[in-house]
């Protein structure tokens, strides 16, 4: 079964992607608050660098978000539904969490500021879980690239918003006033909140326990547990050439290629950024043509592929030309391998834990990203930057590899999975 086309006038008619985008908007605005763009404003105030560094850890609510989403599957609020009552929560106390932030001063209550930080970054990630479980719920399958792309470029242009933008607005109008914006941002969620089109809603887990037990046994055991478990090494594995390849982009334009501060922040960050939002819209639509697997597929090479870049890049003269062509096909690569991922994660979660199942498979996706840091650096410091690059491009295979033999269980995931399960369900399966 060929999976469902989406045509341009489905695209921009349809309530459920915008609404997406919105969303997507909503949870990236508050991340910069608490990590990048307070510590601007604790380096202004004057706060020592130790403590600055302790900062960081404000936001660990992000690595462990999976502890509670089961609450979130298990508890329905007493309005909007089970993911939009949820959205709604966070919301509303995010607001008060960022405009709270903004009557602080890190250079006389950095505790206070701190603790309150902690706490937005909890309630972000809390809507980060219901967010992620609403687009997995709303979406139907043929929308699942797109509205994976919609939701990422939401988000990677909130973090400009609360970033970049953020750091402007307070050397103009001062720190108070920036956070009081920015909180009123957020009620571009609670609006999308409030007309967001109802998931089809599924009966929650008889108990928190079941909650918790129940998404685990599910995943392990829908297709056999020796398929789940190779889901679950396939998702380590898609992005793991990409998490070595840009765990020291920063070091080795620096210190490798003596570029400046200045031709990194241009080029890797700010042009980078913009080739990673086109690279995930473009992704998005090619998977609502071609659908699931395949975009899986030719992203996946086309990541391995780019990384190549860098080791031709290491082997030459400081080139400019050479940056931007680099940085920008890796970072457009990496978009487009993003949006099939996304939507991938989206497709394998089942509605009755979806909040739970994202949560888990979001993290286990993190881990490359997370923990490659120490080793890229021991393999640069041993083997140095080309042959480290070539390793990138060769640990980026397994995952393709991976996904061609697990093609006939990726493959069905174009279709329509709601109406299976629900048959599946009704003839007591």
């Amino acid at each position: 079964m060929s999976p469902e086309k989406l045509t341009w006038r489905d695209i921009l008619s349809n309530r459920r992607l915008a609404v997406v985008a919105l969303l997507g908007f909503a949870s990236g605005l508050p991340l910069a608050l608490t990590t990048g763009t307070l510590q601007a404003w604790a380096t202004v105030a004057g706060v020592d660098i130790v403590s600055i560094g302790f900062l960081t850890l404000v936001g660990q609510a992000y690595v462990f978000k999976f502890l509670w989403a089961p609450l979130l599957d298990r508890y329905v609020p007493p309005f909007l539904g089970r993911r939009r009552g949820w959205m709604l929560i966070a919301q509303v106390a995010l607001i008060f969490g960022i405009a709270a932030m903004g009557l602080l001063d890190p250079g006389e209550k950095l505790m206070p500021i701190a603790l309150v930080a902690v706490m937005v970054a909890f309630f972000s990630a809390t809507q980060d879980i219901a967010v992620d479980a609403y687009r997995t719920d709303v979406l139907k399958p043929a929308e699942r690239g797109l509205g994976a792309a919609l939701g990422v470029g939401g988000y990677r242009l909130a973090m400009i918003v609360s970033g970049a933008m953020a750091l402007a607005i307070a050397q103009r109008a001062g720190w108070q006033t920036t956070y009081f914006l920015m909180a009123a941002l957020m009620l571009i969620g609670v609006f999308t909140t409030f007309v967001a089109p109802d998931p089809v809603e599924q009966k929650p887990p008889a108990s928190l326990l079941k909650a918790v037990v129940e998404p685990f046994f599910e995943f392990l055991t829908r297709n056999g547990i020796r398929v789940g478990i190779a889901f679950l090494i396939l998702i380590v594995l898609y992005k793991l050439g990409d998490a070595f390849a840009l765990s020291l982009t920063t070091p080795f334009l620096l210190r490798g290629m003596d570029f400046t501060l200045t031709d990194v922040a241009v080029v890797n960050k700010m042009m980078g950024l913009v080739a990673t939002i086109v690279g995930v819209f473009a992704g998005g639509v090619v998977i609502a043509r071609v659908g699931l697997f395949w975009s899986l597929f030719w992203f996946g090479v086309l990541q391995a592929v780019t990384n190549l870049g860098f080791m031709i890049m290491s082997t030459m003269d400081k080139s400019y030309w050479i940056l931007v062509t680099v940085i920008g096909l890796e970072n457009l690569a990496g978009g487009m391998g993003t949006a099939a991922f996304v939507a991938f994660l989206m497709a394998l979660c089942d509605h009755r834990y979806t909040a739970t199942q994202f949560a888990l498979l979001s993290a286990l996706a993190v881990i490359g990203r997370v923990y490659v840091g120490p080793a890229a650096g021991v393999m640069v410091d041993s083997m140095g930057w080309t042959p480290f690059y070539l390793f990138t491009f060769i640990v980026a295979w397994p995952g393709v590899i991976m996904l061609w033999f697990m093609r006939r269980w990726i493959l069905p995931l174009d279709d329509n999975m709601d109406d299976s399960r629900a048959g599946a369900e009704a003839n007591g399966a």
